[in-house]
């Protein structure tokens, strides 16, 4: 059986945020609508704890979305998000099953199921704790991606593909970062030969990006980072990659990237913040990332944890609504 009625999905305007939720969401095989809810000050501060007046933070067209009727199921992502499904439980006489993606920082009892990585070590009867976040990448996926960007496969091998990040609390990312992660690529590709797919992110410093397009040179590939250099090529990278590198400051391109199927390198220059080390320690110990140099990286399965939840709330979702018939 699959869950009846709706599904809303509520996020702020992160990418991460939004890809994660709804990723779930398309999952539950319900109808989805996406909500992107940005309250006023002090809500936004104090999210989820402050929920007195929190309709009234948000603008009228927000206001106007936020509103009965409420829906069979919501997915939130996101402190602010967490505002907003922790208050659907009362606004829907608790026919809502509420579902909370990441540490909420508050109490999990407030929703009816939480989804928190192992690494921020968050526990409850109703907490589910994958290893990496949730994202869209399976086989089919990444198939569209290689059907979408089929000029690829023309590349000389190994396919390597690089995701870069940005700068983040902790976490070095720099020129200097930058000049030494050029260095690295070049040694490998010396040795292995092959062409170069860098996607730089929406948090990645254009002088970043320009950095790293003069230091690659004439290198086969390209280096991707907004609409001017044409359309997203992001899925066909990851489907044609043979091996990724990725900058080790983001939980989802590491989750994404051990979702492929291929080897994943990472670059890291000094320490990393406490719960990004666990997540990185973790990855480590399960065989699924490796340093940049690293040659010996044994086949481990794709990390494909979205699918496996997904269904384990379908369950939950339909058994709640079964007791309530």
């Amino acid at each position: 059986m699959k869950p009846h009625g709706d599904c809303w999905v509520i996020t702020d305007d992160a990418a991460g945020n939004q890809r994660q939720a709804l990723a779930l969401a398309h999952l539950l095989s319900m109808p989805v609508r996406h909500l992107q809810l940005a309250p006023a000050a002090p809500w936004s501060w104090l999210a989820p704890r402050l929920t007195l007046g929190a309709r009234l933070a948000l603008d009228a067209t927000q206001r106007r979305q936020f509103a009965a009727p409420w829906p069979a199921v919501a997915i939130g992502c996101g402190r602010s998000a967490a505002l907003y499904t922790r208050m659907l439980r009362a606004l829907s006489r608790g026919r809502c099953y509420t579902v909370q993606i990441l540490d909420p920082r508050v109490n999990p009892e407030h929703w009816d199921t939480v989804i928190s990585p192992q690494h921020d070590q968050l526990s409850g009867r109703n907490v589910i704790r994958p290893l990496g976040s949730l994202n869209p990448v399976d086989d089919d996926w990444l198939q569209d991606g290689r059907d979408a960007d089929p000029a690829f496969e023309t590349l000389p091998r190994p396919r390597v593909g690089v995701l870069l990040g940005g700068p983040r609390k902790g976490v070095t990312f720099d020129e200097s970062y930058i000049d030494q992660l050029i260095h690295g690529l070049h040694a490998r590709r010396r040795l292995d030969g092959g062409s170069l797919l860098v996607m730089a992110s929406r948090r990645t410093p254009p002088a970043l990006v320009e950095r790293m397009r003069q230091g690659l040179g004439d290198v086969p590939g390209l280096v991707w980072a907004g609409h001017d250099d044409g359309g997203n090529p992001y899925p066909g990278v990851l489907g044609w990659a043979d091996r990724l590198v990725v900058t080790p400051d983001s939980v989802n391109m590491l989750s994404e990237a051990c979702a492929v199927g291929c080897p994943v390198h990472t670059f890291v220059v000094g320490t990393l913040p406490d719960k990004l080390e666990r997540f990185h320690k973790a990855l480590r110990a399960a065989g699924m990332l490796y340093s940049l140099d690293a040659r010996d990286t044994p086949p481990v399965p794709p990390l494909r944890e979205t699918g496996t939840i997904a269904a384990v709330l379908r369950d939950l979702i339909t058994l709640r609504q079964g007791s309530r018939k």
